[in-house]
């Protein structure tokens, strides 16, 4: 199975499609900046597997209350996704990795930075930051899920995508 994972989209939807038409995930997560491009997308495509959280440019955008922090099975792995401003990801991964460890979580998602990453710790919780699908031409994460357990991931950007079409 595959996670899409997006983040940062700041109203680019082109890239977040894209990445749907290529992927073709099982599952999708919006980390926020804009949330309501994570609202679009999920309705356009009929996504019934999407989970989002809202971004530190989100404030505004939100027209109700929704939680910063979500920690839910997805494609049978416990996520822990949030956009990483209230764990001040920009100074360091720290107190996001102590608090998603604390839930259990094989994996945590944020964005945030713009800067992709994956990497797993020694405890084997992956730590993935999808960058920006908004910026830079785009770039997302794709998790890869066999039998309620992380079996990979890796970064696409623009190039990727128009290898797979």
């Amino acid at each position: 199975m595959k996670i899409l994972v997006l983040s940062d989209s700041h109203a680019a939807l082109s890239f977040m499609r894209l990445c749907i038409r290529c992927v073709k995930p099982d599952a999708v997560v919006h980390l926020g900046d804009y949330y309501d491009d994570g609202t679009a997308i999920a309705e356009e495509f009929h996504l019934s597997r999407f989970y989002q959280v809202p971004g530190n440019c989100d404030k505004y955008r939100v027209l109700q209350p929704v939680p910063e922090t979500l920690v839910e099975k997805v494609c049978g792995v416990k996520l822990f996704m949030t956009h990483g401003h209230i764990h001040r990801v920009k100074s360091g991964l720290g107190a996001l990795i102590k608090d998603a460890r604390s839930t259990g979580a094989q994996a945590v998602l944020f964005g945030h930075t713009h800067s992709p990453h994956c990497s797993r710790e020694e405890d084997g919780m992956w730590v993935v930051n999808p960058g920006s699908c908004g910026y830079y031409g785009g770039s997302a994460a794709v998790i890869e899920v066999d039998q309620n357990v992380i079996t990979g991931c890796r970064m696409i950007r623009q190039p990727d995508l128009e290898e797979m079409l």
